[in-house]
């Protein structure tokens, strides 16, 4: 067994104010946003789709193996998963199990057959037009956001051009005249057969692994997936039919050949930014399965 890594007190304290700034650049703007109940089409959705909840988000956590020295470390202890030893206070090796663990089983069987796979960046963010394709303008989820091409200019894109999602968790929101569009049908039980690093949303579902392991994998990481999904999620929406200029984000117009070369050589350089995230989340899970490497 590998021993335990130690971290002086001044070490892990530095570690987790350095976290708690980092993560407030997102969770401070949007608590204030949410207290004058005003709404942001880009940002909210980090904290509403995902519900890793701003606090938790700020928290900062060592990860499995490590020991936290000096008293003010014993104030861990009021949180679930936390033991006192000798060294000092760490995470209870015996609190992973039951729902943790078939947790942990899922996220690595679905992470290692990602990233055995090439990224495929042919599908330009259709995902969202579909989601309001010949949908009544009333009704479509960003109502308060015009759509830039309008409602018959959004569906001729749509109509005009191959769908290929194979993200089950989008292709759920594709309104019914959109989904037999799609060259695939994604399930829930096609889910690890189906993803693949190319995919937006894939990478930004990286951050939700991380923090569904909640306290098991170390804050910096479930840090560096938030980053990254926030990230795409200014891409997801530029890319998107809606008109978010007047929120600072211009448009990429997946609709000419220009639009969908800039969004596919932006979905690239994500999936490569991607990539050792999730070798690191799938370090983490093998270690806390006792998995054998390879």
């Amino acid at each position: 067994m590998t021993a335990p890594v130690v971290l002086a007190e001044a070490e892990w304290q530095a570690r987790e104010q350095a976290h708690l700034e980092r993560m407030r650049a997102w969770t401070g703007p949007h608590q204030e946003r949410r207290g004058r109940g005003e709404k942001h089409p880009v940002i909210d959705f980090l904290f509403t789709y995902y519900s890793h909840r701003p606090g938790h988000l700020e928290r900062w956590q060592p990860g499995p193996g490590v020991v936290l020295e000096g008293a003010s470390a014993r104030r861990f202890l009021e949180r679930p998963a936390y033991t006192e030893t000798a060294a000092g206070v760490m995470l209870d090796p015996a609190a992973f199990a039951g729902r943790r663990a078939r947790t942990a089983e899922f996220v690595l069987r679905l992470l290692t057959a990602t990233a055995s796979r090439a990224p495929r960046l042919s599908c330009f963010g259709l995902h969202e037009w579909a989601m309001v394709y010949r949908e009544p303008a009333d009704s479509v989820r960003h109502a308060q956001v015009p759509l830039r091409l309008g409602s018959a200019g959004t569906d001729t894109v749509v109509e005009s051009l191959d769908i290929r999602c194979g993200h089950y968790d989008a292709f759920r929101f594709f309104t019914p005249p959109a989904r037999p569009r799609n060259s695939v049908t994604p399930t829930r039980e096609s889910q690890v057969s189906l993803e693949q690093p190319g995919c937006l949303h894939t990478n930004m579902d990286l951050f939700k692994w991380a923090y569904k392991l909640d306290p098991f994998v170390p804050a910096e990481l479930v840090g560096d997936c938030f980053a990254l999904a926030a990230d795409i999620r200014e891409l997801d929406m530029r890319a998107s039919p809606y008109d978010l200029s007047a929120q600072g984000y211009p448009p990429v117009p997946i609709e000419t050949a220009e639009g969908r070369a800039a969004y596919a050589r932006a979905q690239a350089g994500f999936a490569r930014r991607a990539a050792p995230l999730r070798s690191r989340l799938i370090e983490v899970c093998r270690h806390l399965l006792a998995a054998p490497e390879g």
